[in-house]
């Protein structure tokens, strides 16, 4: 089989463009998603229509990510960019440097109890500085669950958006990320440059 044609991926584009429309009209379009290159390699960007509900790596598998949000979210799953257009932006502008704060609407339902109340406090850590697990423990009402909130910034559902990159060890080195660790300190020193 031959690669299509610039004429024929235009042709695709348009048709796929049009089923992401149709799909949305009707009402069956429960998870709409795409990719964005980054400087942290291809993201995976996911979202209902509550808002932004899975932001995955490659190492992650996207493959995997998606057929989990199809088991967890919803079986109607379709490549549709559009409803990501402005989770894109934001995140060019991010890895840009203009851009300091997200502003999306955030689909929550991936995350449950304790987890939600670390993610939930993770956007009060300012751009450019970072915060320990015991300290962010704390700021969820639980000082001795230190573990707990590793666990939740290694399940993020949303990493970059909810920004659990900011979340280091007690000796100031940066811990485990679900990015890998290239991410993490890629992120760490774009917001440390001025």
């Amino acid at each position: 089989m031959t690669d299509p044609t610039p004429a024929e991926q235009v042709d695709l584009a348009v048709l796929r463009a049009r089923l992401a429309a149709g799909a949305a009209d009707a009402g069956v379009l429960d998870v709409a998603w795409s990719t964005l290159d980054s400087p942290v390699g291809r993201l995976l960007l996911a979202a209902t229509e509550v808002g932004l509900v899975r932001v995955a790596f490659e190492v992650e598998g996207h493959d995997a990510v998606l057929d989990r949000l199809a088991t967890t979210v919803s079986p109607r799953v379709l490549r549709a960019p559009a409803r990501l257009d402005a989770a894109a932006r934001q995140l060019d502008e991010y890895f840009a440097g203009r851009r300091r704060a997200f502003d999306l609407p955030l689909d929550r339902r991936l995350s449950r109890a304790f987890q939600l109340a670390v993610l939930e406090h993770l956007p009060e850590i300012p751009y450019g500085r970072t915060a320990s697990y015991a300290a962010v423990a704390a700021a969820a009402g639980s000082p001795r669950a230190v573990r707990a909130v590793g666990t939740a910034c290694a399940t993020n559902p949303l990493p970059l958006v909810v920004p659990c990159h900011r979340v280091v060890r007690s000796d100031g080195t940066a811990g485990r990320y679900r990015g890998g660790p290239e991410a993490k300190a890629l992120l760490i020193d774009l917001e440390a440059t001025p």
